[in-house]
């Protein structure tokens, strides 16, 4: 069988239960039983897909899209639903056939792992922006989400956490895979390959590449005033998000990072300085 549940000797029962495996790859429970419905999902060349591992920025890189791609101001965002206009595939709600229906052009988001898209947008019918973050924060903020979210029941240490990570035993499978299979893609005409972390050290650029991949046209004034919206946008996101990372991070970085690389797994530990390097 593709589905099983998943399960790792010597943690919480109550935490393991959460999970299932497909293919190798541990899912949210809310996955089981839709995978191949998600792989014939019909997608259209009007799409944009928003697709990100969990906690690499998600909520900010879709009010940018939104308002990139609709002319929208922050405002008008700050008063709106914005998970309603764009939708997650694979939770309970609204549903596939919700989001099948909606009117093009859609804008619909995922946190699945490239190999299981659907399968139309391996073809290329439609345009797929992706964005990784520097995995040292994602961990921090990974980890505060599980402790804030009472349906996990994660009640271990910051520690258990790091290593869950680096062993793909969270959900969403491993974020080194999932990182490096967007990576592979990342030259495909409709991938857009995106950084955590360049959203705020040149949010210019992002903004001008955004504009020019989802075919937005605009002079030199509006431009102006989109990226000045941008800025407003990812102040308030990071006033409303401040992080109390600290120790944390400090623990992941300098103790469980190294003690990693220690171990030898030379791809991941290349793909771990990479991001560490130009993040």
């Amino acid at each position: 069988m593709a589905e099983s549940e998943a399960e790792t000797p010597g943690t919480p029962g109550e935490f393991e239960s959460k999970y299932f495996e497909f293919h190798g790859v541990r899912l949210p429970p809310f996955c089981r039983g839709k995978m191949e419905d998600i792989a014939d999902f019909p997608v259209r060349p009007s799409d944009v897909w928003i697709v990100t591992y969990p906690k690499s920025g998600t909520s900010l890189l879709q009010e940018v899209v939104y308002l990139v791609s609709q002319g929208a101001d922050p405002d008008e965002i700050g008063l709106m639903n914005i998970d309603e206009q764009l939708p997650v595939l694979e939770y309970p709600q609204p549903g596939l056939d919700i989001i099948k229906e909606l009117t093009s052009p859609r804008l619909i988001k995922s946190h699945l792992p490239y190999r299981f898209l659907p399968s139309d947008l391996h073809n290329g019918d439609s345009k797929v922006i992706y964005m990784a973050r520097n995995p040292k924060d994602l961990v921090v903020s990974y980890y505060q989400f599980h402790r804030s979210l009472r349906t996990m029941s994660y009640r271990g240490t910051f520690q258990e956490f790091c290593r869950r990570f680096m062993n793909d035993k969270l959900g969403y499978g491993s974020w080194f895979e999932h990182v490096q299979e967007f990576w592979e893609h990342r030259m495909d005409a409709n991938v857009l390959f995106l950084k955590y972390e360049d959203m705020h050290r040149d949010l210019v650029t992002m903004v001008e590449q955004l504009a020019r991949f989802l075919g937005v046209s605009c002079d030199k004034a509006q431009l102006e005033s989109l990226i000045e919206h941008c800025h407003q946008l990812v102040d308030q996101c990071c006033n409303a998000e401040a992080l109390p990372v600290g120790r944390a991070h400090c623990l992941f970085t300098q103790k469980i990072a190294l003690r990693w690389g220690c171990r030898g797994s030379g791809s991941r530990l290349h793909c771990l300085d990479l991001v560490h390097v130009t993040a």
